[in-house]
């Protein structure tokens, strides 16, 4: 594998004291820089031209095309080899397989028709007839409200084969959902010609109303039809009392993606799971797949003890220390991929995370992380069985496969030369060390950072968005703890590194001498003793693995959250002089352009100043904790937008109704001049599976939460 050796662009005339820095003193013209000069930096050890460590390399398919919220993708079969994309608003379009496509045309739009009251619902789910090449019909699945409820109709094409005919819709199937969420919608055509349906358990959590395991109703359940939606004579609940003749199989939550195998048949799911675990499981007729009972191979709600025996076992499960919410896909049969063909190819759509799996028609003989996806919300066919899958980011990707990279990594903090002396963090020339004003919640953890920059590369500046760094950037962020006996205790230190297949992290955890950091292949929790408030706490420290940086280093969120305007837009004491961040980084040339006077933009206050408002504090405090996901695009179906500059109005927080229920009356995500009946504040107080932000946090963070608890009662506002 290529080896870079990293040219960092020195930032500073030296290292800065202990990471600290001041408030915004805002110099005058004439005051000293913090920075002087940008001098070269040679021979750190870091691997800049790394391939993705992993087998498969995601690339964007079809450039020139940008979809909104893309929910499948699929062909026709009709031998045109054209690509047709779900939009969830209600939207289908269609363009040419090429590489080079530059327009996509609406196929058919029921925008009108859809409902997306809820962030789950909308357009759903798109199948073509096997003879839609002679008979032009093709299905759809979507949400509709007043009242609430999934509808399945078959359209059919016009004489203009990219135009399909709106009023042509024959409604096939229609039941009710009761929440918004848990929808299912996934449709296909099965090897036998008939049309099968995913719906979901009905929404809310924890299934409850029971409708997994009540054969009495179509929610939570595999569907098969004919073609024209009747039901099939050979279904296995054909004749049974109380139940629906259409059900295939039953017992899941939200299918969320089956396919078939295009060589033998089999019917592939993947089901979302509640809190824990998430779970691939081969359909077979009549079969029962545990929910709510179980979850994955865990009993769930469970109170008369029934076996696992009892119900169709997962064949693939993954816990949350990998995952949120997984995304089916499909048994690789294409060409391209010579090395995954007969391998299940499925995703998690909160990390990115792609795995593959080979099952031998008995059991499953490995089961691999072989890529990442930004937010993959589907997989999807062409014609020839190449695999594609529909990003949140509104792009399109296909996989090239890679040698696996990582191997030559450092496996040593002080191999990668970052550090001059790792005794008391002296980093090496050009590794520029800088703050934040508001920072992300760390379990208590203190916190230090260090940016490098390579050659004469320059950072392209925003007043408020995500600053684009050049190939090569090097980011590092070191944490440590009080510890309960004295002393702190150093963590990790991680790496952020711009390759020219993305933003990687790497993760090096401190040795038990304190001595040095070893290089992590995967995620690890350790339990240590620390310093609380109260005396000892026992605090379980999670140790991310490479692919975790990316669950919180959003696409959506520009990747890198910390190092932008409002942010460092702040005084640090650098050896040569306290001064302003964006000053001293101007005054040495890092900016592709000038950006004047640092005055001129707006700068978030540390959410535990008090001399500071309150409204200001609290959205810093959400922006630096939530907006890394709830934001648009992001990788959850929420609409909230905690981004901070957003006015609050347009947040859809204050008195909006949450999803899922504080189980108290008149509860809202916020509600304004109560923070009992406010989810937001109920949110950032749980250590359960209801955590935000779910990952790596096991403490809670009081004295932030009250300031969001002050804002709320004090009305909430801008």
């Amino acid at each position: 594998m290529k080896r870079l050796l990293v040219s960092l662009a020195l930032l500073a005339t030296g290292a800065a004291c202990g990471g600290g820095g001041g408030g915004n003193g805002n110099p005058a013209p004439g005051d000293p820089f913090g920075l002087l000069q940008r001098v070269l930096l040679r021979n750190v050890n870091i691997p800049t031209g790394l391939a993705s460590p992993s087998q498969l390399q995601a690339v964007v398919a079809f450039p020139n095309l940008l979809f909104s919220r893309p929910l499948f993708l699929t062909h026709a079969g009709d031998g045109t080899n054209r690509l047709f994309v779900v939009e969830q608003d209600g939207r289908i379009r269609v363009f040419a397989n090429d590489a080079n496509a530059g327009a996509a045309a609406v196929f058919l739009d029921i925008v009108g028709r859809v409902s997306r009251a809820g962030n789950e619902e909308g357009l759903l789910g798109l199948a073509f007839h096997p003879d839609y090449e002679n008979n032009g019909f093709f299905y759809v699945y979507y949400s509709l409200a007043n009242p609430r409820r999934s509808r399945l109709s078959r359209f059919t094409v016009t004489a203009n084969p990219s135009v399909a005919d709106p009023n042509s819709e024959m409604i096939l199937l229609e039941f009710s959902e009761p929440f918004s969420n848990h929808n299912g919608g996934c449709l296909a055509f099965g090897p036998d010609g008939k049309l099968y349906v995913a719906s979901g358990d009905g929404g809310s959590g924890g299934d409850p109303q029971n409708n997994g395991q009540n054969l009495g109703t179509l929610l939570g359940k595999i569907l098969r039809l004919n073609d024209d939606g009747t039901i099939p004579a050979d279904n296995p609940f054909v004749g049974q009392a109380g139940a629906r003749g259409e059900i295939w199989a039953f017992g899941l939550r939200n299918p969320w993606r089956f396919s078939f195998d295009r060589n033998n048949g089999n019917l592939w799911c993947a089901d979302v799971g509640q809190g824990a675990i998430e779970e691939v499981d081969l359909i077979t007729r009549g079969g029962n797949y545990g929910w709510r009972v179980f979850e994955g191979n865990n009993s769930f709600n469970n109170p008369q003890g029934l076996p696992a025996a009892n119900f169709i076992g997962p064949v693939v499960t993954y816990t949350h220390a990998l995952g949120q919410s997984i995304t089916g896909g499909y048994v690789y049969r294409g060409a391209r991929l010579t090395t995954l063909i007969g391998a299940y190819l499925y995703a998690d759509f909160v990390t990115g995370r792609v795995f593959a799996t080979v099952h031998d028609g008995n059991q499953v003989i490995s089961n691999e992380e072989v890529g990442n996806v930004p937010n993959p919300a589907s997989f999807g066919e062409d014609q020839a069985g190449e695999v594609y899958v529909c990003s949140f980011d509104g792009r399109i990707y296909r996989f090239d496969e890679t040698t696996p990279g990582g191997g030559d990594f450092p496996q040593t903090l002080s191999a990668t030369g970052l550090f001059t002396n790792l005794a008391n963090l002296t980093p090496t020339a050009g590794l520029q060390e800088y703050d934040v004003n508001a920072p992300l919640w760390s379990d208590g953890a203190q916190k230090r950072r260090w940016i490098g920059v390579p050659g004469q590369a320059r950072i392209t500046f925003t007043p408020t968005g995500a600053w684009v760094f050049p190939l090569g950037t090097v980011l590092v962020k070191h944490f440590e703890i009080a510890l309960a006996a004295g002393g702190v205790r150093r963590l990790e230190t991680r790496v952020l590194i711009n390759t020219d297949t993305g933003w990687q992290g790497y993760t090096y955890k401190w040795n038990g001498a304190q001595s040095d950091a070893d290089l992590l292949a995967d995620s690890e929790t350790e339990t240590i003793t620390i310093a609380g408030a109260q005396g000892p706490e026992q605090l379980d420290w999670f140790f991310p693995s490479r692919v975790d940086c990316m669950t919180c280093h959003t696409a959506a969120a520009g990747r890198i959250l910390g190092t932008r305007t409002r942010q460092l837009n702040r005084d640090f004491d650098y050896p040569n002089a306290t001064d302003n961040q964006l000053r001293s980084l101007n005054n040495i040339g890092l900016f592709a352009t000038d950006i004047g006077d640092h005055t001129q933009y707006e700068a978030m206050p540390n959410p535990l100043d008090q001399g500071a408002p309150i409204a200001q504090r609290a959205r810093a405090y959400l922006h630096a904790n939530c907006a890394l996901c709830h934001l648009p695009a992001g990788p959850t179906s929420v609409n909230i937008d905690f981004r901070f500059g957003i006015p609050i109005a347009q947040t859809n927080l204050v008195g909006v109704a949450p999803t899922t229920g504080l189980g108290v009356p008149n509860t809202f995500r916020i509600t304004a001049l109560d923070r009992t009946t406010s989810q937001v504040f109920d949110l950032i107080g749980a250590l359960d599976n209801r955590r935000m932000p779910p990952l790596a946090s096991h403490r809670i963070d009081a004295e932030g939460r009250e300031v969001i608890g002050t804002w709320i009662d004090a009305g909430a506002g801008d």
